[in-house]
């Protein structure tokens, strides 16, 4: 079983196995979560990130953390190049940054609003993928999943959603 925590605040700061990088498919670092994570961790991050690109929109992969507090850095691809996102890509990079975990066999991870930010995707909408990507997930080692809002009202509408059988 998997304990799912809401929390408000930085995801740069968060002292995690890992930290959900809300990407495009080519790995470059801009702004939003990917520039909080880079502009923290060092653009170490990114490289390395990038010489595993591009993907698939959905796919994920795995670098290090820099000089993060967490040891690793899951980079999402819930865009392509157009920066538009869709429900569908945003439940199966949620997946995919799950399984990556269970694979390196992390314990703990804190994953942003998928495609909220310059994606434009509703914030309602992202909450329910996203925690219904979660509660169906079949942990290996993931025990903690924290979904780490920008805002008092991202935290809310996944406050209210995470309460929602």
């Amino acid at each position: 079983m998997v304990t799912i925590e809401v929390a408000e605040g930085d995801i740069a700061a968060e002292d995690v196995d890992a930290v959900v990088n809300a990407a495009n498919n080519h790995f470059w670092m801009g702004s939003g979560v990917a520039g909080a994570l880079k502009a923290r961790g060092g653009a170490a991050i990114e490289r390395e990130a990038m010489a595993q690109g591009p993907v698939e929109p959905g796919e994920c992969v795995i670098t290090s953390a820099g000089r993060l507090p967490a040891k690793k850095v899951i980079h999402a691809a819930v865009m392509g190049q157009d920066l538009r996102t869709s429900a569908d890509i945003i439940a199966r990079a949620t997946a995919n940054a799950l399984k990556l975990a269970d694979a390196h066999g992390l314990t703990s991870i804190a994953l942003p609003a998928f495609g909220t930010g310059v994606g434009g995707f509703p914030l309602d909408d992202c909450a329910r993928i996203m925690i219904g990507a979660v509660r169906a997930h079949q942990p290996q080692s993931i025990q903690l999943v924290r979904l780490v809002l920008f805002g008092r009202q991202a935290y809310d509408v996944f406050e209210r959603a995470a309460r929602r059988p």
